[in-house]
């Protein structure tokens, strides 16, 4: 409550008992019951609006010591949160086991701070438009869009971590640049023959087994023997145990080439229970990509070199993925619906699988021709008698 109080001053200079003031008097005082307590003070101020204004702040300050509100903590810049929170984080859970996703990471950070603007600004004065500065800033050093949106997937992913360890309140919606190029490649039948035939162990048997599971390359790396069941199924199954997400461990059939490609490897490494399927003098003890880099290239000059002699059409290069994207793409053709082939390709969403099923017209015909015997629709008897009676009441 806002009140005016008296003035009992003897003079102009003089202080009043009530109020305190000297000079001018008729000052504003508040009062209001806090916790059974009586609160009143005085404003010290001849205008009641700005009296108000006081009282207000008073009684939120109390409420904030009541409730254990703080005041908001300074965010720290970009830079300092990488460096001290972010990256330690980011190596800890990802170096032994997951490298690659590290190794992604510690790449976007550092084009990150590259940007002295960006590194220096306070992680809650990052916005959109913040990030499409850094965009632009990118695209003028002639980098492809898609090592753009590399870096800017690693910034929210950085402010998404700092909202959940309460650094920040809200993440800023960061849009991605246009135009990305896609791994959409796909391998056709007589492509993927002869790349096969001209390239070498263990290359040649890696794509062959990617261009009939799907498996993303990674996967295939990492395979071991005791996750190789012969008995399962009509050729033996393989279990993916380490992949892109929590989706990607999954129980996928052999197909006869698979069959015979790894069992073929396993007797010749003395039928091992356990280890590495394609082993290799890397840290890791298994192949890698760098592993087969060469391999990959001299591959197409080899088939560019017999195209060359027999004057026929060699192959467009392509990289291993695209042998994941090609078994996908067919699968779709097959007529594989979208939630078996998420099953299969072990991705988490299934608005990444409809990008490969496209119905043809023969299969939307079929779906909606299924319908017609179905309760809740009419017989064909039943729309004909439905149809006349209409007309006959016309």
């Amino acid at each position: 409550m806002i009140y005016r109080r008296g003035c009992d001053k003897k003079g102009p200079n003089s202080t009043c008992s009530k109020c305190g003031e000297r000079g001018s008097c008729g000052v504003y005082w508040y009062k209001f019951m806090w916790n059974s307590q009586l609160v009143r003070e005085s404003t010290k101020q001849g205008n009641d609006k700005v009296a108000r204004q006081m009282e207000a702040a008073h009684r939120t300050s109390l409420a904030k010591g009541e409730v254990g509100i703080r005041e908001r903590k300074i965010a720290p810049s970009l830079s300092d949160f990488c460096t001290d929170r972010f990256e330690p984080w980011a190596k800890a859970t990802f170096e032994e086991t997951a490298r690659k996703s590290w190794l992604w990471y510690r790449t976007g950070i550092r084009s990150l701070l590259s940007s002295k603007q960006l590194a220096g600004s306070p992680l809650d004065k990052i916005t959109g438009e913040t990030a499409s500065e850094f965009a632009s800033f990118r695209l003028g050093k002639r980098l492809q869009i898609s090592t753009v949106n590399s870096s800017l997937r690693v910034l929210r992913s950085i402010l998404h971590r700092a909202v959940e360890w309460e650094v920040l309140q809200t993440v800023p919606k960061i849009k991605l640049l246009p135009g990305e190029r896609h791994r959409e490649r796909v391998v056709t039948r007589e492509e993927e023959a002869m790349y096969l035939a001209a390239a070498r162990e263990p290359l040649a048997s890696i794509a062959a087994v990617l261009a009939d599971t799907g498996l993303r390359p990674e996967e295939c790396f990492r395979l071991r023997w005791e996750s190789i069941a012969w008995v399962n199924g009509r050729h033996g199954a393989l279990l993916v145990t380490h992949g892109k997400t929590a989706a990607a461990r999954r129980v996928l059939p052999m197909t006869p080439r698979v069959r015979l490609i790894l069992e073929g490897s396993w007797r010749r490494s003395g039928k091992p229970a356990e280890g590495w399927i394609w082993p290799a003098s890397t840290r890791s003890g298994h192949v890698e990509a760098s592993s087969l880099r060469k391999q990959h290239s001299a591959a197409f000059v080899t088939v560019a070199n017999e195209a060359a002699k027999d004057e026929k059409k060699g192959v467009r290069p392509f990289v291993l993925y695209s042998l994941r994207h090609t078994f996908l793409t067919r699968l779709g053709e097959s007529g594989c619906d979208a939630w078996t082939l998420a099953r299969i390709a072990g991705h988490s969403s299934i608005a990444i699988s409809s990008r490969y099923v496209h119905p043809s017209e023969d299969a939307v015909f079929a779906a909606m021709s299924r319908l017609g015997g179905h309760k809740i629709g009419h017989s064909e008897s039943e729309a004909e008698e439905s149809t006349q009676q209409r007309l006959l009441t016309q």
